[in-house]
């Protein structure tokens, strides 16, 4: 049974930094492509962040690049995602997701696997 269990979410002041991390189990987790999305009510799922399976590769929505980054470890089968200069914009609910195989990394419709959900909930 796979699971992938999310952690770190919390309120934040505008500005400041949050980490995310994921805990998978269950699947080879070396060989999934790893992804972050976040859904705000009323809109839809969106892509944040993914890595590849050897973390070689990492991609990121353009609006977060430099703000945000992704990182695994596949000895301990984690996920983390680093958020910095946080706005109230990046208010959401955040998952992770596992994807065996991915053509478009931030088409949710290509994972595979899906956490619960960290809220995050960034004040200015």
């Amino acid at each position: 049974q796979v699971q992938l269990v999310e952690s770190g979410g919390g309120s934040v002041q505008a500005g400041g930094s949050l980490i995310l991390s994921c805990a998978a189990s269950g699947l080879k987790y070396s060989s999934y492509y790893m992804g972050w999305f976040r859904q705000a009510p009323g809109k839809e799922r969106e892509g944040v962040a993914v890595i590849s399976p050897s973390g070689s590769r990492t991609y990121y929505a353009d609006s977060l690049k430099g703000r945000f980054t992704i990182s695994r470890d596949n000895g301990k089968n984690t996920l983390n995602l680093q958020m910095n200069s946080l706005k109230s914009e990046d208010t959401a609910m955040y998952f992770c997701a596992a994807a065996a195989f991915v053509i478009q990394p931030f088409r949710p419709a290509n994972y595979n696997y899906w956490g619960q959900g960290t809220q995050v909930t960034v004040s200015s």
